[in-house]
């Protein structure tokens, strides 16, 4: 049993570390500061086929896989998770239903701008109402002729009303099964139909830099060729969706959670208290080590999880496992390093008070941290 990535992993690890260090870190405390969505990394994202990782070469994409994925969203989050969930979520949430479920003619219209960078795609699936009852759509899609018409609202949709967005894929009640319960399906909505509308961006806790909107849908006419997948098999695709996209949120917090540790190895080097650098202080010596302990814990349950992924094997509980730890790695690992670097860390000037804000999305997103125990307890029979 070895936990080294192989070759062709590391050399992804070391180039999109290199990026983090040279691109990303030097702009991002404005980009966050104004809120302002990262385009120009982005486009140097789409260039370096971070965006077609997990997708084949038939479509523009890399030929690689989901722990491809994993391991530079780790990279990037070590120094930002805004620049790292625009890559996530455009990837796992945006583009992998297409992969995963559209036909042959949706995948070759839309995935090759998608794996370029070029465009942008977002999933639509929480509501106002919803939250993590994601079952409780509201929003509605007739089919009118040759159209589905559909009627609704969606929030907190990540990539959604960017310049470069091209569609939005929506989960919509199209009908009732037997026994009174929803038919759901999932719809591409392309950018800019009439009767779909972005609302101004969130103003958000974290997370500033990256783009979040919520949607809504007024008699919203898109051909009925743009039903992806199944029809009424909406709800299900996604809950598979959701599953993949844990691990890539999962390598989101340990990123997040070791670049904790790398700012506070630096700092306390430096930092004199007392006559004494602080790092040679047990009391910051043992936070350190425990914040260490976190992030090696978190990596190695997202590992595992997807080695399960690839091998073709369930991977459900193990997902939602790395889901919760590495987000649990993150909160903790960000409280300490604010802690560590006292009135300092309460400064936006340094990055972990950016990585404090960050944190906490990370056990709401893809699931509360409520709902992974739900789907870990499930996994065991209780």
């Amino acid at each position: 049993m070895d936990f080294r990535l192989d070759e062709e992993y590391e050399a992804l690890r070391k180039t999109v570390a290199d990026f983090a260090r040279t691109e990303v870190a030097p702009v991002v405390a404005g980009l966050y500061e104004r809120a302002e969505f990262p385009y120009a990394l982005v486009a140097k994202m789409g260039r370096m086929g971070l965006f077609g990782l997990p997708f084949p070469e038939e479509y523009g994409g890399a030929g690689g896989d989901y722990l491809a994925l994993c391991v530079a969203l780790e990279e990037l989050a070590r120094v930002d998770s805004s620049v790292a969930v625009a890559l996530s979520a455009g990837i796992s949430l945006g583009a992998m239903p297409l992969y995963r479920f559209g036909t042959r003619e949706q995948k070759e219209r839309w995935l090759p701008a998608l794996c370029a960078g070029e465009a942008l795609a977002a999933f639509g699936l929480t509501e106002p109402g919803g939250g993590t009852d994601a079952g409780a759509t509201r929003t509605r899609a007739v089919l009118d002729g040759d159209h589905w018409v559909i009627d609704g609202s969606k929030s907190f949709i990540t990539n959604s009303g960017t310049d470069i967005t091209s569609l939005v894929t929506v989960t919509a009640v199209t009908g009732t099964r037997d026994g009174g319960r929803k038919e759901i399906s999932a719809i591409m909505v392309p950018a800019g139909t009439p009767g779909f509308a972005v609302a101004p961006s969130y103003s958000k806790v974290g997370w500033c830099a990256s783009d979040t909107h919520e949607l809504s849908f007024t008699g919203c006419r898109v051909p009925a060729a743009n039903l992806l997948g199944e029809r009424g098999r909406g709800y299900a695709q996604f809950l598979a969706i959701l599953d993949e996209s844990r691990l890539a949120l999962a390598a989101v917090g340990v990123g997040l959670a070791q670049g904790c540790v790398d700012e506070c190895l630096r700092y306390v080097r430096e930092r004199e208290a007392f006559g004494r650098k602080i790092g040679e202080y047990q009391a910051i010596q043992f936070k350190i080590a425990d914040m260490e302990a976190r992030v090696h814990t978190a990596r190695l349950a997202y590992y595992q999880a997807a080695a399960r992924m690839l091998r073709g094997e369930s991977f459900k509980k193990e997902a939602s496992i790395a889901k919760l730890v590495s987000s649990n790695a993150a909160m903790d690992n960000s409280r300490e390093a604010t802690q560590i670097f006292g009135g300092y860390g309460f400064m936006n000037d340094f990055p972990v008070a950016r990585f404090y804000r960050d944190a906490k999305i990370l056990e709401i997103g893809e699931g509360t941290s409520e709902v992974q125990r739900m789907i870990i307890a499930r996994q065991l029979g209780l």
